[in-house]
């Protein structure tokens, strides 16, 4: 499917969350172009979802990706997207990667994941030193998860806050997360990465690079950059970010 006009991409989504992440980004940034097929992996009881690091790790072994990732291939699937910010920032990009790796020789297509495509991204833009914003709903564990996950790559990770702004994340505008970034990333910043694969603020990217004149990387933003690199699709993606201008692989360490 190398660039043939018109082509439709079949993503495959995997989350271990409830919240509507890249099915409802994806279409919005290249509409007519990508069909989703999310399955949930089953976090277990009627609790809250899981947050803390270890439950986190928890929903990343294989016992618990593997039915979900072969629930997937039922329909036909041109890549899978694994989406879990908070995920990555719990086992680690060594954790991230070894857990890709394995489930694209398990399902025999391409897996990519949040973090580890937005570490890529940010050596294609040659960024050193990156601001994270992260949803509201982030606590301060989060945050610093966040941190280490980008340091332990040798990026200097200047800022990594929660966006004070709504909890609930239908209530959250673009504009709302443009104004809050613009007021706290500071000049030593230079790019942003705003985590979190349900706070949907792809809306927020192209606004957001005009106002503070540097690049603004979003969690599914990165993930579909990513997805459709590990096709060869030629999509032409506008209004959401420098990122689609570049190549995935131009100047990857």
């Amino acid at each position: 499917m190398c660039g043939v006009a018109g082509t439709v991409i079949s993503v495959g989504v995997l989350t271990p969350h409830l919240a509507v992440g890249p099915e409802a980004e994806f279409p919005v940034m290249a509409p007519g172009r990508i069909v989703t097929k999310v399955v949930r992996i089953p976090v277990g009881g009627a609790g809250p979802p899981p947050t803390s690091a270890l439950a986190l790790r928890a929903l990343t072994e294989p016992q618990v990706l593997d039915d979900a990732a072969d629930a997937l291939l039922v329909e036909s699937i041109d890549v899978i997207a694994y989406a879990s910010t908070t995920s990555a920032y719990a086992v680690g990009f060594c954790g991230e990667a070894a857990m890709v790796s394995r489930l694209s020789r398990r399902v025999g297509v391409p897996v990519v994941a949040t973090c580890a495509s937005a570490v890529l991204a940010l050596r294609v833009l040659n960024v050193q030193r990156v601001a994270l914003v992260h949803p509201p709903w982030f606590d301060d564990e989060a945050n610093e998860l966040g941190a280490s996950y980008f340091r332990s790559q040798e990026f200097d990770v200047v800022m990594s806050a929660a966006a004070e702004l709504a909890q609930d994340p239908s209530l959250i505008e673009p504009r709302a997360i443009v104004g809050w970034a613009a007021r706290h990333v500071g000049h030593d910043a230079e790019a942003v990465f705003i985590g979190g694969n349900g706070f949907h603020a792809a809306g927020a990217i192209e606004v957001l690079e005009a106002a503070i004149g540097r690049p603004v990387l979003e969690s599914n933003q990165v993930l579909l950059w990513s997805a459709l690199a590990n096709v060869d699709a030629t999509i032409e993606i506008r209004g959401y970010g420098r990122l689609f201008a570049h190549a995935p692989l131009e100047g990857a360490a």
